[in-house]
């Protein structure tokens, strides 16, 4: 019992000596990884499997790793010599490089990895990446190799060319013999095995010029798919994008392709390998290994790189609806409209026009209140002024009253004389007819008085038209003339020699001077004689005329010649302070102006201007 426990202390003791010399052998792996894809890594699948790996190697910082590639380029070269060189140039290159990982690009680069890993890697673990699941089961790697299987069906193919040519009836396979094929060899049995209700046209192998000619003569209810074609059967080679370019120009049916990296090349689409996302899967299994993972415990699996993408430019071009694609499709190429391609300026654009609108709006609002405004303005400004107009007419009833008695007497007389003469026995007809003359211009006196105290009681709205300034200041002051008599006022007026056109409403504008007039006659009620009123019209500068009424009364206080306008502003015992007043409301609703000043030989003179009619 003894010797049984001392035994197992010993083996515990020496698991536990072990231990640090394997974990520092694992972690005394090289950092540094040998990439060999099968095909050139020139070619823009291959560089963007190689460009998935190096960035996700980038990415693990914390751990720097030297990254080595080579193209062994077997979809164009092969043979046992020319293998045997690869080897031998890859041993002396590589002879004083220490290799942590290899990581094997294809099923034919990992079956070379595989035969050439005991003379050139001993103990080097292997990764391998786009290697179909028939290709890992044929080569059925030992434990130190992992890696990232993918599986591209033919079927796949199929479905993506049903959804672009709903009715399809034919599909041509198009691609170099089976046989140079690296990644969709496996896919010639199950062309061999066919699909039912499909024709399945082989161009396979054919010079260049015979596929140019085959595919541009394929029936309506076709689909093209392409594997790669490298060569044009007269020793000429390219990348299999760039053949692909040329059979899309003469392709008269849309080119259903297996690789993402054949969509801008023309192809419309399918189910399609994404070449980054199979480089970066296999550099997370290396980094794993190198950072001391065993290969073994890192098993093989398939690679989610296989997606539905679609050319949104051949779609256009074979009028292929986007809800035909497959569920989940990702549309690529797709033309931006107009809005995502000018997202800012069009925003920019409609912030613009809304704002535009929203002032535009606002402002007519505005215009209408105001229009409104100016309405209701004019509207009250007649109203006030008509009875500015009758507290002007009642202060001139006497002197109406008079002047219509002047006439209404004439009459009368002239009409009892008329009488007297034809009872007589010999009346004279001719002094009868003088009689009647003179009863007809005394009615025409009288209808004149009457017209104008109409014109000037009338309630009429504010109506603009062209008037002379010249007429209007003449009936003002032809309908004063009585008062102004009886008042013993001097008038005098001094008209343009030139008509003054100006645009007014003739029974507002006829006011203004009514009530600068009285006003002079009320400033001179007190004084004993020398009582005199001018008026005056001229044309100022040929822009605008001026009425200039002026007076020989004590003028206006210095002080109040501010004041004189506001309204209830008065000098007079019994005055109500809004002629002036109106005067400049209905002056500046005219376009012009007026104002007051004293004359330096005494008395005080209005000035109203307004502006000549174009």
């Amino acid at each position: 019992m003894d010797k049984a426990i001392r035994l197992l202390g010993l083996i515990i003791l020496l698991v536990a000596l072990l231990s640090p010399i394997s974990l520092q052998a694992q972690e005394m792996r090289p950092r540094s990884v040998l990439v060999l894809d099968q095909s050139d890594r020139r070619g823009p699948f291959y560089y963007q499997v190689f460009s998935g790996l190096r960035a996700a190697v980038s990415a693990h910082a914390h751990a720097p790793t030297t990254v080595y590639t080579e193209s062994l380029d077997l979809n164009r070269f092969g043979g046992k010599q020319y293998e045997d060189d690869l080897r031998r140039f890859l041993e002396a290159k590589y002879r004083d490089r220490p290799i942590g990982a290899v990581v094997a690009v294809g099923a034919a680069s990992l079956e070379l990895v595989l035969r050439w890993r005991p003379q050139l890697w001993p103990d080097t673990p292997v990764v391998f990446a786009l290697v179909e699941e028939s290709d890992f089961a044929r080569l059925n790697p030992p434990s130190y190799v992992t890696g990232g299987k993918v599986s591209v069906k033919f079927s796949d193919a199929v479905k993506a060319a049903r959804a672009v040519v709903p009715d399809l009836a034919t599909v041509a396979i198009v691609g170099a013999e089976w046989e140079r094929q690296v990644v969709f060899r496996g896919w010639k049995d199950q062309v061999a095995a066919g699909i039912e209700g499909l024709n399945i046209v082989e161009i396979v192998g054919r010079p260049m010029p015979e596929v140019l000619a085959r595919v541009a003569a394929l029936p309506r209810d076709s689909a093209i798919i392409y594997t790669g074609v490298y060569a044009d059967g007269n020793g000429n080679y390219y990348p299999p994008s760039d053949a692909l370019a040329f059979i899309s120009e003469k392709a008269n049916r849309p080119i259903v392709v297996p690789a993402e990296t054949f969509l801008d090349a023309g192809g419309i689409g399918g189910f399609v390998l994404v070449p980054t996302v199979i480089g970066y899967e296999a550099a997370k299994r290396v980094l794993r290994i190198l950072d001391g993972e065993k290969p073994e415990n890192i098993a093989s699996s398939i690679v989610d790189a296989v997606k539905p993408i679609f050319n949104w430019q051949q779609m256009q071009r074979w009028n292929v609806s986007e809800s035909s694609l497959p569920a989940g499709s990702e549309i690529r190429f797709r033309e931006p409209s107009f809005f995502e391609k000018y997202r800012w300026r069009a925003v920019a654009l409609v912030a613009a026009i809304l704002i535009q609108a929203l002032l535009i709006a606002f402002l007519l609002r505005e215009r209408h209140m105001r229009r409104t405004a100016e309405v209701e303005s004019r509207k009250r400004l007649s109203e006030l002024a008509h009875v500015n107009r009758q507290a002007t007419a009642g202060e001139l009833s006497s002197s109406i009253a008079h002047e219509l008695n002047q006439p209404l007497g004439s009459i009368l007389t002239n009409a009892e004389s008329a009488e007297m003469i034809l009872r007589s026995t010999a009346p004279d007809l001719d002094e009868v007819k003088e009689i009647i003359s003179d009863i007809k211009r005394d009615d025409l006196r009288a209808s004149e008085v009457i017209r104008r105290m109409r014109s000037l009681l009338k309630r009429v709205p504010f109506e603009t038209k062209e008037i002379d300034l010249n007429q209007t200041m003449r009936e003002a002051f032809d309908f004063l003339s009585l008062q102004a008599s009886a008042r013993n006022v001097a008038f005098y007026l001094q008209t343009s020699p030139e008509a003054l056109r100006v645009k007014g409403d003739p029974v507002q504008l006829q006011q203004v001077i009514l009530n600068l007039v009285v006003n002079s006659m009320d400033a001179m009620a007190k004084m004993p004689y020398g009582r005199t009123i001018i008026g005056r019209t001229e044309v100022n500068g040929g822009a605008s005329a001026v009425v200039s009424i002026s007076d020989s009364g004590p003028g206006i206080p210095p002080d109040r010649l501010i004041d004189v306008f506001d309204p209830f502003f008065t000098t007079k015992e019994q005055g109500m302070g809004i002629g002036l007043s109106i005067a400049r409301t209905i002056v500046l609703a005219h376009n012009g102006q007026i104002w007051a000043e004293n004359q330096s030989g005494g008395g005080a003179v209005f000035h109203l201007s307004l502006p000549l009619a174009a």
